[in-house]
């Protein structure tokens, strides 16, 4: 796929219509090995409800490209989903997720109590669990599903929204800051990138 479709922040300053408010996400969307295997690790044991199966035999663009779209349902009526789409799929593409390399998500549950409950089944079922981990706003676990997909489960500790408060008051300027940081490194990274590239 070309970068030439890539959002760009250059002309943010000429738009003139409001944003109107994203009120959530209605679902986020990985790459699984297996449909099967991943209905029974998202709903068999991490407890999440079947919402849908589909599959297709062409791709959006309506290219002979099979593949099936599944979506489980979390409490607060929000998706995950994913692709099992077996042709183009390498061992490369399941492999371990860094959570900062690469990418995680994390669920929410409401309580200490159910977080203990979930690092036992997760034990049980003999899914390697770390944590839990004091972020100091959340208590948080990790592990990883069949497909390699780093996944976390977080409670809110009591303090969250007062920390998330005043962490978003001074987003902005902590931001600018990073930049400012980080700016030296992003240039030397880009310019061996191209003198790779040539």
């Amino acid at each position: 796929m070309s970068n030439e479709l890539l959002g760009r922040v250059d002309h943010i300053g000429e738009t003139k219509t409001p944003a109107p408010t994203i009120t959530g996400f209605h679902h986020i969307a990985y790459r699984c090995r297996d449909a099967e295997e991943t209905r029974k690790f998202y709903c068999d044991l991490l407890g999440l409800k079947p919402a849908a199966a589909l599959a297709f035999d062409k791709d959006p663009a309506g290219r002979d490209k099979p593949y099936m779209h599944l979506f489980f349902e979390m409490g607060d009526g929000r998706f995950i989903a994913f692709f099992d789409e077996p042709t183009s799929a390498s061992d490369d593409v399941f492999r371990m997720k860094d959570g900062i390399e690469d990418y995680h998500f994390a669920f929410e549950v409401g309580s200490m109590e159910e977080m203990r409950a979930f690092i036992a089944r997760l034990k049980e079922a003999k899914v390697p669990v770390f944590g839990p981990i004091d972020h100091h706003f959340c208590h948080s676990i990790y592990f990883f599903d069949p497909s390699g997909l780093a996944c976390e489960i977080t409670v809110r500790d009591a303090k969250h929204d007062e920390i998330m408060k005043a962490e978003g008051d001074r987003a902005a300027q902590a931001i600018h800051e990073w930049t400012e940081k980080t700016r030296t490194l992003k240039k030397a990274r880009l310019k061996l990138l191209n003198q790779a590239a040539d």
